[in-house]
């Protein structure tokens, strides 16, 4: 299937590890110019850049999700680079768990934390695709996805405050689905995926998670972003404001 996006000049937040990179490189075998965000290993992010092409095919640009400033800059240099942005896959995210047994419960959260955790979740995705919007309103094409989590709609014990963010997100795509102008904006809500950083718990906990989904087994990362380069494609005819769960039937 030709998915459209050679060429396409598309956006991801914190692409250097996880669902963001598996994402970033999908996008690169499809030929996309791809540009990633980070937030502090420059040395990880070149390392990106160069698998994904070198220069000519990607660039990686510093952003604080935290700083409307800063993602104002980020956008702005991708416009000046290649002239516009076609796709944004809002994903970076600061995961917030609460370990009842070595950490304060929700309610004892001081309130600076809580808002600053917030926000980075919530108000840099939405900061981004306003940077970005206009400009594929006027070329008439855009695709957006958000990447929210199953413990959006399912809950997760110590997750109040993720959870929140994240169904935050599906409330923005289903106002953005209204956009028009060729625009389409939908959510992926990933569950437990294989990623560097779940791949570190322990053994037990992973088969756990895995007996505990009705598929019998994790997702890649690798089949999270297939699912959200498809929605950010010229194959994605007209699915809009919809919420895709990856989690293997959780």
């Amino acid at each position: 299937m030709d998915l459209g996006l050679e060429d396409k000049r598309v956006l991801i937040t914190g692409a250097t590890r996880g669902i963001g990179l598996a994402t970033a490189r999908v996008f690169a075998e499809e030929r996309a110019r791809v540009a990633i965000t980070y937030h502090t290993s420059d040395a990880a992010a070149m390392r990106v850049v160069e698998e994904l092409g070198g220069d000519d095919r990607a660039c990686a640009l510093r952003c604080d999700l935290a700083d409307p400033a800063s993602i104002r800059e980020a956008v702005g240099a991708v416009e000046s680079r290649w002239g516009g942005v076609d796709v944004v896959v809002a994903n970076a995210q600061t995961w917030v768990w609460v370990n009842p047994e070595d950490m304060p419960a929700y309610q004892d959260f001081p309130m600076d934390y809580w808002l600053a955790r917030f926000r980075e979740n919530v108000e840099g995705h939405m900061w981004t695709v306003r940077q970005a919007l206009g400009g594929m309103r006027e070329r008439g094409w855009g695709r957006i996805v958000l990447l929210s989590s199953v413990t959006a709609t399912h809950g997760n014990p110590g997750s109040e405050l993720y959870s929140a963010a994240k169904a935050s997100l599906h409330g923005f795509a289903r106002a953005l689905m209204w956009t028009r102008d060729g625009v389409l904006a939908n959510v992926v809500a990933p569950g437990g995926t294989l990623t560097e950083s779940l791949e570190a718990v322990a053994p037990e906990l992973l088969e756990q998670a895995a007996r505990e989904t009705p598929s019998g087994r994790l997702s890649t990362a690798e089949e999270v972003a297939r699912v959200i380069v498809f929605l950010c494609s010229e194959a994605n005819g007209n699915i809009n404001g919809e919420v895709v769960h990856t989690a293997g039937g959780r």
